[in-house]
């Protein structure tokens, strides 16, 4: 009876999942941490093309081509930055246990961060469709595009500002032999920034062909 007992004690509770009863997904994939992994080498990928758009900003009318081809460039990885940021907070408070065991950002981060996510969405929406719209739109849609512009370079310096830590000591880890060992998925993430790369480059070719008769037209009609 007493190695009946004991072995009874051993067993989890019903209903209580074991310790390696995670999704499949996660050890493909590294789970949190491979999924804070993808967000911080995107996050370190967007910060070095984010400050290649910004010096095209400083002779923006002899830098049109860069700045519309740099931007178009940005666009998958803000997506996936988006992605990967999003499914970390779903999967945070709907109580997964991996994802509860990591926890989540400070609470002004928490805050601060779909404030980021739409003023990002608004500034490259808008800049796209700058390029696009008629002439006689222009003007209104230069101005939202500047005013986003402001409004998310601000909540952007805060936001990194707040996570330049985390995102030093996990940018590299998938590039370093050591590192990369260590949480499953490495050639996944690495694969997913080329196909961003790809991507980006594609939307660029396709977008360059609209700004030679976008300056004929007169620019943004300011």
């Amino acid at each position: 009876m007493m190695d009946t007992t004991r072995s009874t004690r051993r067993r989890p509770a019903a209903g209580t999942p074991a310790p390696d009863s995670a999704p499949a997904a996660r050890s493909r994939l590294g789970g949190p941490e491979g999924n804070a992994r993808l967000t911080g080498l995107t996050a370190a990928v967007l910060l070095v093309l984010l400050a290649a758009e910004g010096a095209t900003l400083l002779q923006l009318e002899s830098l049109v081509t860069p700045h519309v081809v740099i931007g178009m460039v940005l666009v998958p990885f803000v997506l996936i930055k988006v992605a990967s940021t999003g499914w970390r907070m779903v999967q945070y408070y709907r109580g997964a246990g991996p994802y509860r065991d990591r926890g989540a950002p400070p609470l002004l981060l928490r805050l601060l961060g779909p404030v980021v996510v739409v003023l990002t969405v608004l500034v490259f929406a808008s800049g796209i469709v700058l390029l696009l719209v008629p002439h006689s739109l222009r003007d209104s849609m230069f101005f939202v595009h500047k005013a986003s512009f402001v409004l998310w370079f601000g909540a952007m310096a805060l936001h990194v500002l707040g996570h330049v830590i985390e995102t030093s000591r996990l940018a590299p880890a998938d590039l370093v032999a050591r590192t990369r060992r260590q949480v499953r998925g490495a050639g996944a993430r690495l694969w997913t920034q080329a196909a961003c790369l790809v991507v980006g480059v594609v939307l660029a070719i396709a977008m360059v062909p609209t700004i030679a008769p976008w300056l004929a037209a007169g620019g943004s009609g300011g």
